[in-house]
């Protein structure tokens, strides 16, 4: 059985699905890295919605994502950018996920990390009224049960005046969390609303700032998650780190080399893309945990031409890549996409990650990821 799929310059091309899934184990847990995958949230299809409406999920097959990346021995980290936070889901939406997933989380002792942010404010804001906002959803991540995720905010970006306001703000929040927190660097290729984070766009300046925090209140900081798509200044700031902080690798672009780390150091891991690879990710972590570096590496570097096909500039629109494998993959019936983001890559970009997900052996049943893609080709126009 072949499938025609469009490429970039619009013309057809012969593909030959693979027949059987890449074979993997579930279930056992990983030891020598800690492991997020930051999960998507699924639209509920049947709801009578708008781009600008509040979001309406389908909480069971939500639930159920995340209990299949548990089964894995992935953590999960909740309502971060992977779950359309600020692009679909507001805060509402993410309160009650954070509540609903910590529950689940605990229900099933999977391990759970939840984004605390600033986004119920929808204007302008002072930097007292940004306080506050992280102040209220650190309190319902913390209530909750799960780790907090300190994660970068639009509205501080909008009114810092320069480094010594960041300082201040996460000193207070530091000083104040019940737990130790990680420290989310989300760099403007994710958002471009967070241009100019921690005081300003010279990245070195920038750096020394995020250290700073960190250095003041170490005991309070359990690790940071860096995604800012350079290896090498993960690298550099993983080294300068306080004993005992970790770094969570954010690099969707350069994964494997920093998470497989040197002998001076490596990260741990909290990424987008290990929603769609998930169980490949674990099974490389596993291998990883014999101490066989090579193998893993065998495993995990096939999985970045995929990666950096989703998180292709416009980055932040990868969320649309993630679901669409997610319902190639059969764990949602649909490919709908809250505010309508499925809309937000090409047919051929569609076309092109399925290609490699399907050769990376990621759908469990490929005969069904090929319908479904022949059917939203259908939909194009495009005839089998």
């Amino acid at each position: 059985m072949t499938i025609q799929l469009p490429g970039a310059d619009g013309a057809l091309r012969i593909y030959e699905p693979r027949s059987e899934p890449l074979a993997l184990t579930t279930g056992a847990p990983l030891t020598s890295r800690t492991v997020f995958s930051a999960a998507h949230v699924v639209a509920d299809p049947f709801a009578d919605t708008t781009p600008d409406s509040a979001a309406a999920l389908d909480w069971d097959a939500t639930l159920a994502f995340r209990r299949h990346l548990w089964s894995h021995g992935l953590g999960v980290a909740e309502a971060m950018d992977t779950a359309q936070r600020g692009m679909g889901l507001d805060w509402a939406g993410a309160a009650e996920l954070i509540r609903r997933s910590a529950a689940e989380a605990k229900a099933v002792g999977g391990l759970i990390a939840c984004g605390v942010g600033t986004d119920q404010l929808t204007g302008p804001a002072t930097l007292a009224e940004v306080r506050a906002a992280y102040e209220e959803q650190l309190a319902l991540v913390e209530a909750s049960g799960a780790r907090s995720i300190l994660m970068a905010s639009r509205a501080l970006a909008a009114a810092a005046s320069g480094p010594e306001d960041y300082l201040d703000v996460y000193g207070h929040l530091l000083r104040q969390s019940s737990e130790p927190v990680v420290l989310h660097w989300l760099g403007p290729m994710f958002d471009p609303a967070l241009e100019g984070y921690w005081g300003t766009s010279d990245l070195d300046a920038a750096t020394d700032t995020f250290l700073e925090v960190i250095a003041a209140h170490p005991d309070k900081v359990e690790g940071i998650k860096v995604s800012l798509l350079d290896a090498q200044r993960e690298i550099d700031i993983r080294r300068r780190l306080p004993q005992g902080v970790r770094c969570y690798t954010g690099d969707d672009f350069n994964y494997p080399e920093l998470i497989a780390g040197d002998e001076k150091g490596f990260s741990h891991a909290l990424l987008g893309i290990f929603d769609p690879l998930g169980p490949l990710a674990a099974e490389a972590v596993r291998v990883l945990d014999t101490g066989n570096t090579a193998g893993f590496r065998e495993l995990l570097d096939p999985t970045v031409e995929l990666s950096r096909h989703l998180f292709q500039a416009p980055t932040r629109f990868y969320k649309t890549g993630v679901v669409f494998l997610a319902w190639l993959a059969g764990h949602q019936s649909h490919f709908t996409m809250v505010g309508g983001l499925q809309s937000a890559r090409s047919l051929p970009h569609f076309a092109r990650a399925y290609e490699l997900a399907d050769g990376l052996g990621l759908f469990p049943d490929p005969k069904l990821a090929e319908e479904r893609m022949k059917n939203l080709l259908a939909l194009y126009g495009v005839t089998q």
